[in-house]
């Protein structure tokens, strides 16, 4: 898969300003990156159908292992524009809600690196990537009480989930901003590193995902999460694990942890 929206592999640090989100792929590493830095990131209608569209794209190439999330700039997002909040949109443009739970049930791993600071429906898009690292003095608000706006159903669900009720009511109920050492109390960041040194450990955090057992990972990936919502086919995912032990992988990774070498896992 070729890189997207005219960003080169590996990624451009300062964005396409007014662009739609773009995709950009290293190896077994794509990277979704929101591109109108200089409206830290807002989200317009057609970002959000360019999201699905790229979610699809990378979920279609079996090459590839992990997913990245982030933003261009000095924020990770501003959320979706509030002036168009309440107005709808095109017959084509998908729920906010639909993107969230598009992304969380995305196949392969997910890590959301917080460049900067969160706000409002972002704050939904992080909590459905499977691990959030954050540039150390970011912060979180989510504005939804202040401008009268009932959250939607699965964001409030994957709050709940990920970072518990008493948490998820102070961030929704309270709507003032969380700062960084909060954040990783409550468990909404996994991790916190100084910005300078985001990009390099997010970078290393995927390249350890991507060496591991992809049937194994994204298996387990989608069984937790199911667990978590509360939806979870027991059945299936016993039968994944059953699969698992007559697999490809699972000889390769006993034959390499015997010789004391990296694995070379295939996803058979």
């Amino acid at each position: 898969m070729a890189a997207d929206n005219e960003s080169s592999a590996g990624g451009v640090q300062g964005g396409v300003e007014g662009a739609t989100p773009s995709l950009e792929v290293a190896g077994a590493v794509a990277t979704i990156r929101l591109n109108r830095p200089r409206h830290h990131n807002r989200l317009e209608p057609e970002d959000l159908l360019r999201l699905v569209q790229l979610l699809d794209r990378v979920e279609a190439d079996d090459a590839l292992r992990v997913l990245v999330l982030t933003g261009a700039g000095r924020s990770f997002s501003a959320g979706y524009n509030i002036g168009k909040l309440g107005r709808g949109a095109g017959p084509e443009t998908p729920e906010f809600g639909t993107v969230g739970d598009r992304l969380e049930r995305c196949r392969l791993p997910t890590i959301c690196a917080l460049n900067g600071s969160v706000y409002g429906g972002a704050v939904d898009l992080a909590m459905a990537a499977d691990f959030r690292i954050g540039a150390a003095g970011m912060s979180l608000t989510m504005p939804a009480a202040r401008l009268g706006l009932h959250y939607y159903p699965s964001g409030l669900q994957r709050a709940v989930a990920r970072i518990g009720l008493g948490a998820a009511k102070r961030i929704f109920l309270l709507a003032e901003p969380v700062g960084t050492d909060e954040l990783l109390r409550i468990g909404f960041l996994d991790e916190a590193v100084p910005a300078e040194a985001l990009q390099a450990h997010v970078a290393a955090r995927a390249a350890l995902l991507a060496g591991h057992a992809p049937l194994a990972v994204q298996g387990m990936k989608a069984a937790l999460n199911a667990f978590a919502r509360g939806d979870a086919d027991f059945a299936a995912i016993d039968t994944r694990h059953q699969q698992s032990q007559r697999s490809a992988d699972l000889a390769e990774g006993r034959a390499a942890w015997l010789e004391k070498r990296a694995p070379r896992f295939a996803g058979r």
